[in-house]
């Protein structure tokens, strides 16, 4: 008699194997689980036998396998589309259709198994899969049944090498894949079907007979070759008077007959079919382990793009479009996000879903790294370029997870003097004109969002001084349909001032009054509206002129979009709920009593919320050398803290993992840029960083060592074209201070010396040694400008070295600090400076703010960037001055205060010759043309 080769026994020691997989996994990762989608139209009863089979093996080994259920009028495209959502979905692994489809409408199966996706078809159905198997690529997954039929083979101790394998059948689910997969363990296979002429004949050939042909026990035992192994998959029901149910299930093979015959033999039922169940299982572990090894591996699988410099570098433009840019979604891939998370703006750039800052919740977190400047000259001084020369040598030159962090740019510098801030020569971000121009839109977002609250508020004033208190309250709580009723914005209004009621007809005269009237002070506004260009003339202006106002004008003025206060907040949010929060506690003007009148107030959080809804994800993007680049938002590094967004920074951690790096940028100098980034942002985020950079140059040292201006659009002197190392030697005292400064925090400083041109090996080496003697963990000279990563290789394996040291990272000051204490660390500390100064209405609005609570706000000082001290032309490092402080103004909703220090504009102007002038269309090919 045969042996009888149990699929049951099998198919329990490889569920044993499997559950003990998963255990693996999930210390691994905590909480992770596999998870198993069984998709299923109508409602067959041997379809419902199949699934709860394979819901019972799910739940055996720890897989969580969802059932479903879809109507029996589901059209093809509705059931595509939800194969689709399940292909894009991070949280299932494992995809299968369970056929036969039991549906009212004509359904190509062929186009379903193919609909889902290649690397979650645990069934092996899809046509990718099947090829793989075909050319001998095992990556892939095996289809079940024909790879529980290789096992069931293999447990009989049988060697398949050389073997004579007869396949009966050829179907495209069991017949040709177990063949091919037969023919890959090295066995001589010969395949038959209907059409094969003397059937009997060539199956007493066979060593090893698979039989899948669909016909019961159509194989007789005189069929087999004695000593043969026989793997009968068919599963027929006959009729059968003498059970139950009238029927019994029988194989393809007359079993009783081949048991005498055979050498080893499987039954029906108990044999393959369990085995099918199992190697679906196997399929969904597999898969599940490899998401979670591409989680956790070390480095992405990313493929940098070559550069070839050119010296001396062609413009930025000419660089820019020198390199084809890789498909941002092969870019997304690369650095391990699902397609659900990417929303593609083109080929070149996307939107990431914060959805992965869920995914990977549990995702360990690597190095976080500043990248700020020393008091720059008005052509700045290449904090951007070094940024992504940086990032560019730690992924493309070092091997490393890397992520550049970066703000976006305004329009303002586009068209006006500094330019873009995409980097520069072979360091930058491509395409730099879709960076540096509208990219995906968030600033004129920002400023929609920012303009319609202006609009409301104004229109609100107008309406208030023209109704009367009756009309006014009808009009805000209308009937709708024979219903009056408060919005759930009006019924927060109601909590705050202390009306405990729901129905509009209840509240009492006064209460209607006090809910509708909110009584703005036209003297004491502190909204401006905005616009994303530099237009002087918007400086000051008079609004309500026309007729229709009937002489409600004011004096108001544009700010630029970028020193929007929703553009701060967008920056400083931890969640779309904190930035809500944050929106609606905007405070916009004081009412005639004093008190402050919010957002919320105006009903305006829910509308500007869904005017920033795409706003809220930051934007991926790349650098010259193909290494990922987020950009999101840009606020003004003057009035607000220059940084960008604490979303992008929080996702780009994510997806560096914990052996991965995270660059981003401050505003300017360590003492506006840094200074806010470690006091405002990281004390909003909670993120503590453990190295920063400072970039500097050898032009801004000798300037501050009492070279004369630089200025934009003019030829630079000749002290910065020759060796000066009398007048560089002056400067270094301003490097020193940013040194200084950084190390204040607890983390260390590595100096990059952006090289320039001009500079000399002498100057070079005498910024290296000043900056190594003046409390600098390493200095460095850099030329990624002209060679792109391979020039900052020393200052990456510099940042390295630096954030593997301990570090004691802490606040300039505690938050318990009143503000002027505050304003007087930061001054004497980052700044230099011994006595501050306050204007009468400072101290008095100072007072004010601390009764209101804002007391408790960090500072935000709004200083220039061109120097230490409050004046511009002040250079070097001076000490023991006085800083006048003529002015302070809160941002409630972004949670800082902000002094003003000298006459800080929140509108530039265009200069003489803005850049304006050599900017063009190529009306022949589309292309940009003088952008820089």
């Amino acid at each position: 008699m045969a042996q009888i080769i149990s699929g049951i026994e099998v198919a329990g020691s490889i569920e044993n194997d499997l559950r003990q997989q998963v255990t693996r996994l999930r210390s691994k990762w905590s909480g992770f689980e596999p998870r198993l989608a069984i998709v299923q139209v109508g409602g067959r009863e041997d379809s419902n036998v199949y699934i709860r089979m394979k819901l019972k093996a799910a739940e055996k080994i720890g897989i969580a396998a969802e059932h479903i259920r879809l109507p029996r009028d589901i059209t093809e495209i509705e059931l595509l589309a939800k194969i689709t959502s399940l292909n894009e979905s991070p949280s299932v692994h494992g995809i299968i259709v369970q056929m036969p489809l039991d549906s009212d409408h004509a359904i190509d199966a062929h186009r379903v198994t193919d609909a889902v996706s290649p690397d979650k078809d645990v069934d092996g159905l899809n046509t990718i899969n099947e090829g793989r198997v075909a050319v001998g690529d095992l990556s892939g997954f095996i289809p079940c049944t024909p790879a529980g039929c290789v096992e069931l083979i293999k447990k009989t101790g049988v060697t398949i090498a050389g073997k004579n394998v007869v396949v009966l059948g050829r179907s495209r689910i069991v017949g040709t894949p177990v063949s091919e997969l037969l023919k890959w363990e090295h066995a001589t296979v010969t395949v038959c079907h209907s059409k094969t002429k003397n059937l009997s004949e060539i199956t007493k050939t066979a060593e090893i007979l698979v039989v899948a042909i669909g016909r019961p026990e159509m194989v007789r035992g005189s069929w087999v070759k004695p000593g043969a192994v026989v793997i009968d998959c068919g599963i027929n029901a006959i009729e059968d008077p003498t059970k139950k149910s009238g029927q019994r299930l029988v194989g393809d093979v007359a079993y009783q007959e081949a048991v005498k015959v055979a050498s080893a033999v499987t039954p029906v039922p108990g044999g393959v079919g369990p085995m099918t169940v199992a190697m679906l299982m196997r399929n969904t572990v597999q898969v599940a382990r490899r998401q979670l090894d591409r989680l956790l591996a070390p480095s992405w699988p990313l493929k940098p793009l070559r550069l070839t410099p050119i010296t001396p570098p062609p413009s930025d433009i000419v660089i820019a479009r020198s390199q084809k840019p890789k498909d941002i979604g092969e870019l997304a891939a690369e650095i391990g996000l699902c397609p659900s998370e990417v929303s593609q703006y083109g080929r070149t750039k996307a939107k990431i879903s914060l959805s992965v800052l869920d995914r990977l919740r549990n995702q360990r977190t690597g190095k976080y790294i500043v990248v700020a400047g020393i008091t720059p000259t008005p052509l700045g001084e290449g904090k951007s370029t070094t940024l992504i020369g940086l990032v560019q040598a730690l992924t493309a030159h070092r091997g490393k997870n890397a992520f550049a962090c970066m703000r976006q740019p305004s329009q303002g510098p586009t068209f006006g003097v500094k330019g873009g801030a995409a980097g520069g020569g072979y360091s930058q971000v491509i395409p730099m004109e879709e960076f540096n121009l509208h990219m995906t839109g968030d600033i004129h977002a920002v400023t929609a969002a920012n303009n319609l609250l202006a609009a409301q508020m104004d229109a609100r004033i107008f309406h208030e001084l023209t109704q009367k208190d009756g009309p006014l309250y009808d009009r805000l709580v209308p009937k709708i349909k024979g219903v009056r009723k408060f919005s759930p914005i009006q019924l927060r209004r109601l909590k705050r001032l202390g009306i405990d009621k729901t129905d509009p007809d209840s509240l009492t005269a006064e209460e209607r009054v006090k809910f509708a009237r909110l009584n703005i002070d036209p003297t004491k506004i502190m909204w401006n509206r905005v616009v994303d260009l530099n237009d002087r003339y918007l400086r000051k202006i008079t609004i309500g002129q026309s007729p229709t106002e009937k002489g409600f004008t004011r004096e108001t003025a544009f700010d630029i979009s970028v020193a929007s206060e929703i553009m701060a907040i967008l920056a400083l949010g931890n969640d779309v709920d904190d930035i809500k929060e944050r929106l609606a506690s905007m405070v916009v003007a004081l009412d005639k009593d004093g008190n402050a009148v919010t957002a919320d107030d105006l009903g305006m959080t829910g509308a500007l919320l869904v005017l920033l809804r795409d706003a809220f994800e930051p934007t991926l993007m790349q650098s010259l050398e193909g290494t990922p680049v987020l950009v999101h938002a840009g606020p003004f590094a003057n009035i607000a803290h220059g940084c960008s967004s604490i979303l992008a920074d929080k996702i780009a951690m994510k997806l560096a993992g914990p052996a991965g790096y995270v660059a981003t940028e401050a505003g300017f100098g360590s003492d506006i840029g840094m200074e806010k980034f470690f006091d405002i942002k990281c004390r909003a985020s909670g993120d503590r960083p453990h190295c920063a950079v400072i970039v500097a140059t050898v032009r801004a040292l000798k300037m501050h060592g009492g070279g004369p201006p630089v200025s934009p659009g003019l030829p630079l002197h000749d002290v910065y074209l020759q060796e000066n190392l009398d007048l560089l030697h002056k400067g270094l005292c301003n490097l020193g201070k940013h040194i200084s400064n950084g190390n204040k925090f607890g983390i260390p400083v590595v100096v990059a010396v952006n090289k320039h041109g001009n500079d000399s090996a002498a100057e070079l080496s005498l910024v290296q040694d000043f900056a190594l003697h003046n409390g600098a963990f390493r200095a460095v000279v850099c030329s990624h400008f002209t060679h792109g990563g391979a020039g900052a290789i020393e200052l990456a394996d510099a940042v390295i070295d630096a954030c593997n040291r301990p570090t004691h990272f802490q606040y300039l000051y505690p938050l318990s600090f009143s503000i002027q204490d505050k304003i007087h660390t930061i001054a004497s500390q980052m700044y230099g400076a011994s006595e501050i100064e306050y204007t009468e209405e400072v101290l008095e609005k100072i007072k004010i703010f601390t009764e209101k609570g804002y007391g408790k706000f960090p500072i935000c000082m709004a200083k220039t960037s061109n120097s230490l001290t409050g004046d511009p032309s002040i250079k070097g490092a001076p000490t023991d001055f006085t800083l006048k402080i003529n002015g302070i103004f809160v941002s409630v909703g972004a949670g800082f205060v902000v002094p003003m220090v000298g006459e800080i504009s929140k509108m530039p102007g265009l200069p003489t010759r803005p850049s304006i002038y050599d900017i063009d269309l190529n009306t022949k090919t589309g292309e940009i043309e003088g952008l820089f």
